[in-house]
């Protein structure tokens, strides 16, 4: 078993491991953490949620994407694969890095990576699927799924900067994804949170069976996970949504 720093130790003790958390208890805790190991930087605020699905089959694959109400908490680098028209529109809308084949050579040549969001056109997609073995593993492939295959270059760059955030079930049935940073106000933490969890929650495929939602973990970047309740969570979508 790998061995815990002091100031991982020092959170732990702060954790009840024996039961779970509402999310605003859960965020409650990990603003104390925060406090107690005083961290020299801003940490990342990280959702896991571990799903009753079996990815393996095709209808009971989670992916999607959602748009964050109060971003990441720092700038997105958009890279936008397109030509002619749609490449202008591209640049126009504040895209970070904009072109066709010269950028999809200098991605395959120099395994170049300097970007947080890929977004292309589907004209230009047959070329860009050679991009699978560098863009895949890193989640950055294009896909309709998320919204980053489209014609509308411009929605798609808004999203992208407001602080859009893909996910996808891994092999084990998880997913995690970023919601914040610790230094964001708890209400705006709050509301990033339950966003991110109600799109998992919205993307239930149709193969999945029994309990969906198996647990919800909440942690930072260096701190120990905290467990959500996962019906009280459930039952505040609801009420949030009457």
């Amino acid at each position: 078993m790998a061995r815990r720093g002091k100031k991982y130790l020092k959170a732990l003790e702060l954790v009840d491991r024996s039961r779970t958390y509402t999310v605003e208890e859960a965020i409650d805790l990990l603003k104390k953490m925060a406090e107690v190991t005083e961290r020299k930087f801003d940490e990342t605020v990280e959702l896991a949620m571990r799903l009753g699905v079996d990815p393996k089959y095709a209808d009971q694959m989670v992916r999607g994407s959602v748009v964050l109400p109060h971003g990441l908490g720092k700038p997105i680098r958009v890279l936008v694969l397109a030509e002619g028209e749609e490449a202008k529109k591209a640049e126009q809308a504040g895209a970070d890095y904009v072109g066709g084949e010269n950028l999809i050579n200098k991605i395959l040549k120099e395994e170049w990576t300097d970007f947080d969001v890929v977004i292309a056109t589907p004209e230009i997609m047959p070329k860009v699927a050679k991009l699978g073995r560098i863009l895949g593993p890193r989640g950055l492939m294009p896909s309709p799924k998320t919204g980053t295959v489209t014609r509308n270059v411009e929605q798609a760059i808004a999203d992208a900067k407001k602080g859009r955030v893909e996910f996808k079930v891994d092999k084990a049935g998880n997913i995690h994804m970023p919601v914040g940073k610790i230094s964001f106000e708890k209400e705006k933490l709050l509301e990033n949170v339950y966003t991110a969890i109600d799109a998992v929650v919205r993307a239930k495929p149709p193969g999945a069976k029994g309990q969906y939602i198996k647990s919800i973990t909440l942690s930072t970047t260096m701190s120990p996970g905290v467990k959500i309740d996962i019906s009280h969570t459930l039952k505040k979508l609801q009420e949030m949504a009457a």
